[in-house]
């Protein structure tokens, strides 16, 4: 039996890139510990697809198209979230895109375009669903950060980077306005996880698999199931005074120095 502290029965929960990845994964997290679920995505057959699971579990759940970085679409989804559940107790803040590039080519429009999506578009998200907690008197945002907004990840990351170091901080200020009103507001860093883009692009470039493994002490990807167990704490009672934290998800990659080595480590020759 689990403990009653990581219950969320009685709860609803949205969570944005719920058809794939991640997304899906704590939306599913979710409803195995009770909660009914909103999902949102731009893949409308994927978040389905989570909601036909989700159904099968006994809870509920309904897929939404939307656009995370449209701040119309956003606040029109929260009115169904009004019509349909009534509340909101749980934001999983996890769909959003970045762009690769170097600094120096990079049009000004494309970093315009990632903060639009990762950080306006989380805030928007944050502010609607924020107001709602807020009248209630308690409830949980959990914003996807990235250990790239914690440190440079370098490889031409950087609209990606400035906006995941933005979410972070702004994880921050919403908590420490909202902490004394009921609201919690956590991020979870994570490394590379796992995903369809992920391995493609290890197929397509194998050596790039060492390169993220030389920099995870626990020697391994990350999976999206993984998310799980931090969603469901940070989403629970389990984490009552538990705010403003960027948790990292990141098999030690934080912890270690960036020129740090471990014992089989592909950095360590011999």
């Amino acid at each position: 039996m689990s403990h009653p502290l990581f219950s969320l029965a009685g709860k609803v929960a949205m969570v944005s890139g719920a058809a794939s990845g991640m997304g899906r994964q704590m939306s599913l997290g979710f409803a195995e510990a009770g909660a009914d679920v909103m999902l949102l995505d731009i893949n409308v057959a994927g978040a389905e697809k989570t909601a036909s699971e989700i159904k099968a579990l006994g809870r509920r759940a309904i897929a939404v198209n939307c656009n995370v970085s449209d701040i119309a679409q956003i606040r029109k989804t929260f009115e169904l979230l009004d019509r349909e559940f009534g509340r909101i107790d749980v934001l999983g803040n996890v769909a959003g895109e970045g762009k690769v590039g170097a600094p120096e080519d990079m049009p000004v429009e494309v970093v315009q375009e990632v903060f639009q999506n990762l950080v306006f578009g989380r805030f928007a998200m944050c502010q609607e669903a924020g107001r709602r907690m807020l009248k209630q008197g308690k409830g949980s945002i959990i914003n996807f950060g990235s250990i790239g907004g914690w440190n440079s990840l370098g490889r031409g990351h950087m609209p990606y980077g400035m906006s995941m170091a933005a979410v972070i901080h702004m994880t921050k200020e919403l908590s420490t306005q909202w902490a004394a009103r009921g609201v919690r507001v956590n991020c979870i860093l994570p490394a590379q996880v796992m995903n369809a883009g992920l391995a493609a692009r290890i197929e397509s470039t194998p050596e790039v698999l060492n390169t993220f493994i030389g920099g995870i002490p626990m020697h391994r990807l990350g999976q999206p199931e993984e998310i799980k167990g931090p969603a469901i704490f940070l989403a629970s009672d389990a984490s009552s005074f538990v705010t403003g934290m960027a948790l990292p998800m990141d098999g030690g990659n934080l912890a270690m120095n960036a020129g740090g080595t471990y014992p089989g480590s592909p950095r360590v020759s011999g």
